[in-house]
Parts: structure tokens; sequence; C-alpha cells
């Protein structure tokens, strides 16, 4: 009798403790609905890699035939190899006008990756750890900018370029590109994520003014998204297309994106255009290709830190 007493909570325990069972539909419909998502991801995911590379692997097959086989071959195929004669027939155009967009392109790129994305930074940095009068309607003006498109702003700017004698100069696209209201934005984001208050008050508290503490501890710590920026700001004055195209004349002063554009308006009455334009467009990826290698340790971990935050 007392062995059954005994063992009787031990039966209810066990019964307490015990897990209801899942129903085996139940867990198919889940399996069924993670397998869903994930192929609707992926899916989503091979597009857009499609939509992208496939662009730039057939820039890569055109840009080694010559005329002949670019009209009369596939296009993801290998006619008579003449990508060499080619980039010889580019850089020797009209007297190598072409090596001179490139320079154009790099010093207008650079010159708002590296003096625009700083001024952003620095933007970016005074509004997140001052306070001052009007200090959200400010940047909230500055998000007004980041909604405005580029296009709207080029005949305004052009007017102003054009009433202090700016215009058919270097000048009127290089102080164009030093306003960068989305990168302001980031570099707030950044800020507050990378530099903590308490590490700006211990550098205060040793003496350092605003200045030298921005210079001295707050634009190292936000190196990654500095180098976040600038690339965004490179690729975008890079691509940029109307700025120039208003404001420039001379051909000497064109980027590589308005200079090949004009070859192409050349290609429909002269086919033989057409191979250096395709090769000149090829050849002018090459330098975003080696900015985003070249600096892939700082920009991934800057877009990882803005995406978090």
């Amino acid at each position: 009798m007392s062995t059954q007493i005994l063992n009787r909570p031990e039966k209810k325990r066990s019964e307490k403790n015990r897990t209801p069972d899942v129903p085996s539909k139940q867990k198919g419909s889940k399996r069924e609905g993670g397998f869903a998502s994930k192929f609707t991801v992926n899916g989503l995911l091979a597009l857009g890699c499609a939509y992208m590379v496939i662009p730039v692997l057939w820039l890569l097959f055109a840009s080694t035939k010559d005329t002949a086989d670019l009209y009369g071959t596939d296009a993801f195929s290998f006619g008579k190899f003449s990508l060499f004669a080619n980039i010889a027939n580019v850089a020797e155009q009209d007297g190598g006008v072409f090596l001179r967009w490139m320079l154009n392109s790099i010093t207008y790129a650079g010159f708002g990756a590296v003096v625009g994305g700083l001024i952003a930074v620095m933007a970016g940095y005074a509004f997140d750890k001052f306070n001052f009068r009007w200090k959200e309607s400010f940047f909230g003006v500055v998000l007004v900018g980041v909604l405005v498109p580029n296009t709207a702003t080029v005949l305004p700017m052009y007017l102003l370029a054009s009433q202090v004698g700016l215009t058919n100069t270097m000048w009127a696209v290089l102080i164009p590109v030093l306003c960068n209201p989305f990168g302001v934005y980031l570099a707030r984001v950044y800020s507050s994520g990378y530099i903590p208050m308490e590490t700006l008050e211990a550098a205060r508290v040793d003496g350092a003014g605003p200045v030298r503490s921005f210079f001295s501890i707050g634009l190292p710590m936000m190196m990654p998204g500095f180098v976040t920026i600038g690339l965004f700001q490179f690729v975008g004055v890079w691509n940029n297309f109307m700025l120039p195209l208003v404001m420039l004349q001379s051909q000497h002063l064109l980027p590589v994106s308005v200079g090949i554009s004009l070859w192409q308006g050349h290609s429909v009455a002269m086919p033989d255009y057409a191979p250096m334009v395709i090769t000149g467009s090829f050849l002018s990826i090459i330098p975003l290709l080696i900015a985003f290698i070249m600096l892939q340790r700082f920009w991934k971990s800057g877009l990882t830190a803005g995406s978090v935050k």
C-alpha cells in the first residue's frame, strides 16, 4: 500500500511535465512556410543579381568585338578578339581626349568623395553631438534636401553659376558636389552609433576643444562611416550626367559619362564609333571596381553599423 501511495504523485508530475504533442499538420505547414519564404527571398536576390550582372557581362563580351562582330554575332558570344585594338582606338580618338575625360571624372568624383564626404561627416557630427537653437528644424531641411532629385536643381545652379561667371569651368561641377544631404543624414547615424558621449566628455576634461575632439577622436572613430559616405558620393558624382552636360561646353572639361554620350551620338551615322563607345563604357567602370575592392574592409562595417542603428 505504501509503495502505491508514493508512486501516484510521480505519475502526476510526469503528466504535468509532459509537453503536448504538436500535430504533424502544423509541423508540415511550418516547414512549407519556411521553404516558401526562403524560395521567395532567394528568387528576388537572384533576379537582382541578374539585373546587375548581365549588363556587365554583355559589356565584357561586346568590348572584345569589332564592328562587324558586334552587329553580326550573338550577344554573349566571342567573335574576333579585338579588345586591345578597341582600347588603342579609344585612347587615340580625338587626340586622346578619352584619357582626359577619365582624369576629369576622377578629379570631380575624388574631390566630391574626400572634401564633400568630410563636410557631410562634420555636419552629421555637429547635428548629433551639439545642441543649438533650431537644431531639429535645420536637420529637417537636410532631410527635405534628400527628397529633392538632383536634376531639379541643375537649372537653378546653372543660372547662379552664370551670374558669377563659373560656367564652363571645373568649379561649376566641383562646388555643387560638396553638398550631400544624404551623406549628412548617414553621418549623424554613424556618429550616434560610433562615438559615445563619455569619450568626448573625457577629452573635454583633458582640455580638448570641439575641433580637436572631432579630428583626434570623432573622425578616426567614424572612419568606416566616412569611407561609406565617400564611396556613395564618389559613385554619385562619377555617374552624374545632367550637371556637367549643362554647365560645361569645352570637350576637355567633360567627364567620361558625358564624353561617351557624345560618341554615342556619332555612332548613329558612323558605326565605327560603336565599339569605342562600348569599350569606353567598360573602361569607365574599372575605377569604381578598384575603389570598392580596395575599401571594402571599411564600407562593409560602415553599412552594417548604419543598418543596425
